[in-house]
């Protein structure tokens, strides 16, 4: 009888998310995820799976973004035919996500080519196609919130709104071999209380194990209301200095909603009038349109809010979108009095790389970073300080304003993943995993005290289940 877990993604790193549980033989895959960063470890996503792809029973998914999802194809293709479980509104996303991920390979291997075939080198073929999609998308089957649903006779599972992003979950699981019954819990991301749109984060009581991310496991984000303030004061300093553009790198699921639910609700306060307002993404478009129409998934305030104004979608007035590559270069003939929202949100892809070559080097511009910058990514370099980008092969210096808004973050803070854990009784072992090494050391530190034992995943560590609480791990294996 065996019960085991193998951390293979994002156990030390972020990006890339996938752990292998194993029950009596029965295989289940946490997440097929890509990594994500700067090109060393983009290339990493060429490297085969660490496990035969055809002997995957099941994957479960814990949400849309790339980083969880965007090897779902890879497995596909390399010989995975089981069910994907997730919710429905993430399969909705997904759908969305993966071909526009499909679309940037196909471009970035067409590119890389040319300086291939410059060389004299062997020519890559894209990690996968849009047909690839189609035949990973026919495998999701769909799952509600609080669902119980009988996987095989040694495992159950049931999803928990993450309030991370729209269908984000937290994925209960209960593990049977032999005499032995385990409760696994893997948090995928949290989000946090009361932020806009999105419901809080489900409490879970019971837990053998808990997995939990732990991105911001060493920081606290600011306030809300300082949060709204900080927003209203930018917006204010670009009016007094020359109406300069400003540009908001943003992640097309999550990220670009909740923008534009801000600048509905805030917009007379912060003198929005005074500025055009464009949502420059396709994708992020096609995912708002998954959010009108799941907004039975939106917590009470944003329910309250359409009651009183049944007339005035606040995802959909007040903004412009841009659907064509012509009307996105367009925007780059105008210099001030624009707010525009584009992806990628880490500033490597997307039209907001276009947008940043047009204004970065103008002192008069404004960069609002708002989310999780990956090691290596041109966000995480304007973040650090950086004096100039490499844009298209050439330098553009920065000029332009950089503001950091750690409040508008999706993640939790260090604050918020301890109070979540604490909610479980009887203080269960936690492993630790998606955070750069000092995150993760930062937030094992201040949850030691209210944990019977906590530890930070390694890549290839395999944890035997059937030992809980005294986390024996098992010496190295294959997969």
């Amino acid at each position: 009888m065996t019960m085991t877990l193998a951390f293979l993604g994002a156990a030390g790193e972020v990006t890339g998310s996938s752990h292998l549980l194993t029950v009596d033989g029965w295989r289940l895959l946490l997440d097929c995820g890509l990594i994500q960063g700067g090109k060393k470890e983009a290339a990493r996503n060429r490297e085969p799976f660490d496990f035969d792809p055809s002997s995957i029973d099941a994957v479960i998914l814990s949400h849309a973004h790339i980083d969880h999802s965007g090897r779902l194809p890879m497995l596909v293709k390399a010989g995975f035919d089981g069910p994907i479980f997730t919710h429905k509104a993430t399969r909705e996303l997904c759908d969305i996500m993966l071909r526009d991920a499909a679309m940037l390979q196909l471009r970035q291997t067409e590119r890389a080519n040319e300086k291939r075939q410059s060389r004299g080198e062997p020519l890559l073929e894209p990690i996968y196609t849009e047909e690839d999609v189609d035949e990973a998308m026919s495998l999701f089957v769909d799952l509600e919130y609080e669902q119980l649903m009988e996987l095989s006779p040694a495992v159950t599972v049931q999803l928990r709104d993450a309030g991370h992003i729209l269908g984000s979950a937290i994925i209960e699981l209960w593990l049977k071999s032999g005499s032995a019954h385990k409760k696994l819990v893997f948090s995928g991301d949290l989000g946090r209380c009361d932020m806009p749109v999105i419901r809080d984060p489900s409490f879970i009581d019971q837990a053998d194990l808990v997995v939990m991310e732990s991105t911001y496991g060493d920081r606290v984000h600011r306030g809300w209301q300082e949060t709204l303030d900080e927003l209203k004061a930018i917006f204010a300093r670009a009016l007094e200095s020359n109406h300069g553009n400003i540009l908001i790198p943003a992640f097309s699921v999550g990220r670009a909603q909740e923008l534009l639910y801000l600048f509905h609700l805030y917009g007379k306060e912060w003198d929005l009038s005074r500025w055009s307002v464009y949502l420059d993404s396709p994708m992020a478009t096609r995912a708002t349109g998954v959010y009108v129409r799941n907004s039975n998934l939106c917590d009470a305030e944003f329910h309250r809010y359409r009651r009183h104004h049944p007339s005035q979608h606040p995802l959909l007035t007040k903004v412009n979108f841009v659907p064509t590559t012509e009307e996105s270069m367009a925007l780059n003939e105008i210099d001030r009095g624009l707010i525009i929202i584009a992806g990628s949100g880490m500033c490597n892809g997307g039209r907001i790389r276009c947008h940043l070559e047009h204004n970065l080097w103008r002192q008069e511009a404004d960069i609002i970073i708002c989310g999780y910058q990956a090691v290596g990514t041109p966000g995480r370099l304007l973040v650090d300080g950086a004096q100039e980008l490499k844009i298209r092969g050439k330098p553009v210096e920065v000029r332009a304003r950089i503001h950091t808004i750690g409040g508008l973050s999706a993640h939790a803070d260090r604050e918020e993943l301890i109070h979540w854990y604490r909610q479980f009784s009887a203080a269960p072992p936690v492993v630790l995993v998606h955070g750069e090494p000092e995150a993760q050391q930062t937030l094992l530190r201040h949850i030691e005290p209210y944990c019977s034992h906590g530890v930070i995943a390694q890549k290839f560590d395999t944890l035997d289940l059937g030992q809980l609480p005294e986390l024996v791990w098992l010496p190295p294996q294959s997969f």
